[in-house]
């Protein structure tokens, strides 16, 4: 089998409208509601400490009791969703 190069969107040159914190923000916690509920429903809970034999996460929380590094992950996910969405010609904008 060949090596597996990654090869994602091309959105470095790509800039997000101002304003759109908030979105970023409810992307982000809804991509850690869709992760701790695909967990879960694997069978998954809450543990102080990560144990893939117990299946025990210390991040199966609410996204507001996430630590910080865990938030900058998701809304870096979030941001580079959105951006690939304008790179590949949509446009973000909110309905009035």
């Amino acid at each position: 089998m060949a090596e597996y190069i990654p090869n994602p969107i091309d959105t470095s040159d790509v800039e997000l409208p101002e304003g759109i914190e908030e979105l970023v923000e409810q992307l982000a916690k809804n991509t850690h509601e869709v992760w701790a509920a695909n967990r879960i429903a694997q069978g998954w809970s809450y543990g102080e400490q990560r144990d893939d034999e117990r299946k025990l996460h210390p991040c199966l929380v609410p996204y507001e009791e996430l630590p910080e590094s865990e938030k900058v992950y998701d809304r870096a996910t979030s941001i580079e969703s959105l951006k690939c969405i304008v790179a590949l010609g949509y446009v973000i904008k909110l309905l009035d």
